[in-house]
C-alpha cells in the first residue's frame, strides 16, 4: 500500500505505527526495562531495601507506559497521576511498619527518579536517561565509600567548601565583566575568575590530601601537595628530612613531585584561560616534567619506603582572605606587567616575572596569559615570562630546602632541580 505523506504526515506516520500494534515502539520499552533491572539489581543486593529488581522494572515499565499515554491523549496529568500513585504506594509499605529501625529514603527515592527516567526515555532522551541511571546505581552502590569521605572531612573542610562556593556562585556572577583603570588592565570578573580558578585547583587537593592521607605514600602525598601548596610542601618535608635517612631520601621525592605538579597546573591553567597559546606553551613546560619526572622517577625506585610519611599543615585555600588576597596580587600584577611591557619592552617584564615568582607562580602567569588575549602581549613574551617566573619560583624553593633541610637534602634535590630546569630552558631557547 502506498500512502502520500502531504501536510499531515506525522499524523499518518503515528497511524501507520499503530497498525503494527504498537511494536516500533518496543525498543523504547526494552531500554526502560533495563534501566529498571539495572537500578533494581543494586537494590536486590541491600537487606535494608523493600524493593527489588522487579520492582524497579516495573515501575520504570509504568513511567513510559504512562507517558506514552499521557502524549497520545494530550493530557499531562496522567503522568501526574501515576507519579502520585507510585508515592502512594511507597508511603504504604512503611504504615503500620513495626520495625524500630530508621530505614531511611533512599531506596524510596530511588523509585521515584527510576519512574521519571522511564518516562524521560520514552519523550526521546535515552541517553540521558541512561546516563542518569548509571549516576544513581554508582551511588547506590558506593554508599559505604561515600559514608567514608563524609565522615573523614571536618567541619574546616565542609567550611572550605562552602567557601568556595560562594566565591564561585555569589560572588562571581555579581561582577561587571568590563575593562578598567590604566591599560584596561582591571577587569573585576576576569580577576576574581582567576581567584575561582586557582581556588579550585588548591581545594580539590586539600580536600583529596585531607581524604588520602597517608594511604599512598610520598608520590601521591607529593602529587596533592603541589595542587595546594608546592611551597608548603616542599617546607614541610624540608623540615623533615633532619629525621633519619630514610625520611630524608623521601622527601626529596615529595618535593620534586610538588614542584612538577606546578607544571601540571599552568598547562591546566592555561589551556583554561588562553587555549591559543598551549601550542607554545606546552611543549616547554612538558619537557621540563618528562626531564624532571625521570630523574625523580629513579629517585623514587632508589629510596627506602619504611616508616610513616608526615603530613603537610596545610591552610585553607578558599578562606575569603586568602582568595582577597591572591586577587589583589593578581590585580596589581597585572597593572605592572602591562605598564612595564610598554614602558620598558620584555625586559621590564621578565624582571617582574623574577621576582613575583619568588612568592608565587600564578598570579605573573596568568597576568601574562590574560595580556595575551588582551593582544598586549606576543606568545613568546608569554610563555618566556611564564617560564622564567617558574624557574624563580624553583630557585626560590631550592633555597628554601637547603636552608631548613641542610646540604644533604639540597645536593639531593639539585639533579631533579637541574633537570627541570635545563628541559624548561632548552625547550624555550629551541621553539
Amino acid at each position: 500500500m502506498i500512502v502520500e505523506i502531504s501536510a499531515g504526515g506525522e499524523k499518518i506516520m503515528e497511524q501507520l505505527l499503530l497498525q503494527v500494534d504498537g511494536l516500533a515502539y518496543l525498543p523504547v520499552f526494552a531500554t526502560s526495562l533495563a534501566l529498571g533491572l539495572l537500578i533494581g539489581m543494586e537494590r536486590e543486593r541491600s537487606p535494608a531495601a523493600r524493593a527489588g529488581l522487579r520492582t524497579f522494572a516495573l515501575i520504570a515499565l509504568l513511567g513510559t507506559l504512562l507517558a506514552m499515554l499521557a502524549s497520545r491523549m494530550g493530557s499531562p496529568w496522567i503522568l501526574v497521576a501515576g507519579l502520585i500513585g507510585v508515592s502512594a504506594i511507597i508511603i504504604s509499605a512503611y504504615v503500620g511498619d513495626d520495625d524500630e529501625a530508621d530505614p531511611g529514603t533512599t531506596t524510596q527515592a530511588a523509585l521515584m527518579l527510576c519512574f521519571c527516567l522511564g518516562a524521560v526515555v520514552w519523550y526521546g532522551y535515552s541517553t540521558l536517561a541512561i546516563m542518569l541511571a548509571i549516576t544513581t546505581t554508582v551511588l547506590l552502590h558506593f554508599k559505604p565509600e561515600l559514608q567514608n569521605i563524609s565522615r573523614n572531612l571536618t567541619r574546616a573542610d565542609v567550611a572550605s567548601m562552602l567557601q568556595f562556593a560562594v566565591l564561585t556562585f555569589i560572588v562571581l556572577p555579581i561582577l561587571p565583566n568590563r575593562d578598567y583603570g590604566w591599560y584596561s588592565a582591571f577587569n573585576p570578573y576576569q580577576t576574581w575568575l582567576m581567584v575561582v580558578l586557582i581556588s579550585g585547583v588548591s581545594l580539590a587537593g586539600y580536600v583529596s590530601l585531607r581524604l588520602v592521607g597517608q594511604r599512598y605514600g610520598a608520590p601521591l602525598l607529593g602529587f596533592l601537595g603541589g595542587l595546594v601548596s608546592s611551597t608548603a610542601t616542599t617546607l614541610v618535608y624540608a623540615r623533615h628530612s633532619r629525621n633519619g635517612e630514610a625520611m630524608g631520601r623521601l622527601a626529596v621525592v615529595v618535593i620534586l613531585i610538588a614542584n612538577l605538579v606546578v607544571l601540571v597546573r599552568l598547562a591546566v591553567v592555561s589551556s583554561v584561560v588562553s587555549p591559543r597559546i598551549l601550542p607554545h606553551v606546552l611543549p616547554v613546560l612538558l619537557c621540563g616534567f618528562v626531564l624532571g619526572a625521570l630523574v625523580t622517577f629513579w629517585l623514587w625506585r632508589s629510596i627506602s619506603r619504611d616508616g610513616e610519611m608526615p603530613m603537610p599543615q596545610l591552610t585553607n585555600p578558599t578562606e575569603i582572605k586568602t582568595a582577597l588576597g591572591f586577587g589583589l596580587m593578581y590585580a596589581l600584577v597585572l597593572l605592572c606587567a602591562a605598564w612595564l611591557s610598554d614602558f620598558a619592552g620584555s625586559g621590564g617584564l621578565y624582571v617582574l616575572a623574577v621576582v613575583s615568582g619568588l612568592t608565587d607562580v600564578d598570579a605573573i602567569s596568568l597576568s601574562s596569559l590574560r595580556l595575551f588575549e588582551l593582544g598586549k602581549l606576543g606568545q613568546h613574551q608569554a610563555v618566556t615570562a611564564i617560564t622564567i617566573a617558574y624557574l624563580s619560583n624553583l630557585a626560590f624553593k631550592f633555597g628554601l630546602a637547603a636552608t631548613v633541610g641542610g646540604r644533604a637534602l639540597a645536593l639531593r634535590c639539585l639533579p631533579g632541580v637541574i633537570a627541570v630546569a635545563a628541559g624548561l630552558a632548552g625547550a624555550l631557547l629551541l621553539l
